[in-house]
């Protein structure tokens, strides 16, 4: 056990003895307090979770007897119910809570944020600092984007992925989108009544899709941690045939176990769209592949790779300049697919977002020079895989070793389980890593899970967390720091420094009523 710890997560008698400070018979109150923490076996023993329910909508379904409010003395506006925010949007409020401030957030780290640093890195080319803005980009851009954009993301992946093949992307092949949610959006607003299938752990944000688009029927794959989380190919067509799928719904690289479908996999992953399924592909961490050999630097991984014709096959990209680029803050994004799928795209567009900035649009097409990206992609592959074994090592100094190291993306899928309880559940580990100015994201936000239903201590996700180490390395160290000092502290003072006296809001002070357990 790591950290002097016993066993059972407390500084128990290692002979199994009671472990009540107190007269044979009498335990302290503070010592029931603390053996119940380390036997929790339900949401509702835990206050982390029990935040976590209290936000709006956030309570399990079926027990919702008034529609949720964030003030419950507050009306209600009728017909109105909250879908549930994504588990970045959720931490960030937590962490305002606490005194996180994005007009002074570099007080923090924010290792919980699916962004990656956007200045400088060595090597890149120079960062856009300016855009042109002519008249007539100031009108309306049309719902599928601008034409010159479109072109230009055809000919890269034409380029990249798909030379000497007789079937070629063209512009009506591409629609731009605002941002990777608005692409899934679209895409799922003209998908019929269908099942689609969907794995767990993945991108948080399907939960809120699949519940919103009532028509997406799900049907979850749980994928096991001890095959690396790998997609089992020969049982989705079993799955398939047996379960009547018609939509594969996918992040590769994987979001957020760091993993990827490649190879024979990816191609027959791709194969299934000429088979009766539809296959989604969100591809945003295309450019985060991390290979051995410095020889393959630059190289990226996508299923237009194997896409035998682009107006045939059922199989729809999505992808953009947030990630690849580092451009989060533009909100150009694409999908790719056959041409009837994008007439499709730009129908549903125009009632949904209403298209990209215009603007913006315009700025991306020298960026999607093959050359430019190309040197983008070597660049980003070099640095983030230094940040990658960097965060690793330091990790593993603090005997955190990760299970499943990251092969792609910028995430670590980082597993508690040994630790000692509450200390060894997401939800609980991010709250008290917000005491140290420090965001994570909680596992249980990547259990798709639309139905809602799930006590979150049986959650496959519950023992996780996913780290980021897409900001610069002075944040990384920064967030390793104050996981250090959380185990440090749970070495020193047991478990009893934990699993309580969390803020609910920013104008809450310390809360006095919910004293530390040594004060019960």
């Amino acid at each position: 056990m790591p950290f002097g710890f016993s066993k059972s997560g407390n500084n128990t008698p290692a002979d199994g003895g009671s472990p009540f400070s107190s007269r044979p018979g009498t335990p302290k109150f503070k010592d029931v307090v603390l053996d119940v923490m380390r036997n929790m076996k339900h949401e509702k023993d835990s206050e982390a979770h029990q935040i976590f329910r209290q936000s709006a909508g956030h309570a399990p379904k079926g027990v919702r007897l008034l529609p949720e409010t964030v003030n419950p003395e507050e009306e209600t506006v009728p017909g109105i119910q909250h879908p549930g925010s994504t588990g970045v949007i959720y931490c960030s409020e937590r962490a305002i809570a606490n005194g996180f401030s994005y007009t002074a957030q570099h007080e923090w780290a924010n290792l919980g944020q699916g962004a990656p640093e956007v200045g400088p890195i060595p090597n890149a080319p120079e960062r856009p600092k300016t855009i042109q803005m002519p008249e007539d980009s100031l009108e309306y851009a049309p719902t599928t984007g601008v034409k010159a954009l479109r072109e230009a993301v055809a000919n890269l992946y034409n380029v990249t992925y798909r030379q000497n093949k007789a079937s070629q992307y063209t512009y009506e092949n591409v629609c731009i989108v605002p941002g990777g949610r608005a692409g899934l959006s679209r895409v799922a607003a003209v998908i019929g009544d269908v099942y689609t299938s969907y794995q767990i752990p993945d991108y948080t944000a399907y939960d809120q899709v699949l519940s919103a688009f009532k028509r997406l029927v799900p049907v979850p794959t749980a994928l096991d941690p001890s095959n690396k989380y790998k997609l089992d190919i020969q049982q989705t067509k079993k799955d398939i045939a047996t379960q009547g799928l018609a939509v594969i719904l996918a992040s590769n690289p994987r979001n957020p176990t760091g993993q990827v479908i490649k190879g024979n996999d990816l191609k027959e992953l791709v194969a299934l769209g000429r088979e009766g399924s539809t296959v989604i592909l969100d591809e945003f961490y295309s450019w985060y592949i991390y290979p051995e050999n410095d020889k393959d630097l630059g190289k990226s991984i996508s299923s237009a790779e194997y896409v035998e014709d682009v107006n045939q096959d059922a199989v729809i990209i999505v992808d953009g300049l947030t990630k690849n680029w580092r451009l989060p803050g533009w909100r150009v994004c694409w999908v790719i697919g056959p041409k009837n799928l994008v007439t499709a795209l730009s129908q549903s567009g125009s009632f949904l977002d209403g298209g990209a900035n215009h603007p913006l649009q315009l700025a991306a097409i020298p960026l999607l020079d093959p050359t430019h990206a190309r040197n983008e992609r070597v660049a980003l592959q070099k640095h983030f895989k230094m940040k990658r074994d960097h965060v690793l090592a330091r990790l593993k100094d603090l005997h955190l070793d990760v299970d499943v190291p990251p092969h792609a993306t910028f995430y670590i899928w980082l597993n508690l389980e040994k630790l000692p309880a509450p200390l060894n559940n997401g939800l609980t580990f991010f709250e008290e890593l917000l005491k140290e100015q420090t965001i994570v994201i909680p596992g249980i936000f990547f259990d798709i899970n639309p139905s809602h239903r799930r006590n979150l201590f049986n959650s496959p996700c519950h023992h996780f967390v996913r780290l980021s180490f897409g900001p610069p390395v002075e944040d990384l160290d920064k967030g390793i720091d104050a996981i250090a000092r959380v185990l440090k502290k749970a070495k020193k003072e047991g478990m009893r420094a934990f699993g309580h006296s969390y803020k609910k809001s920013i104008d809450e002070p310390i809360n006095l009523a919910s004293k530390t357990v040594d004060q019960v």
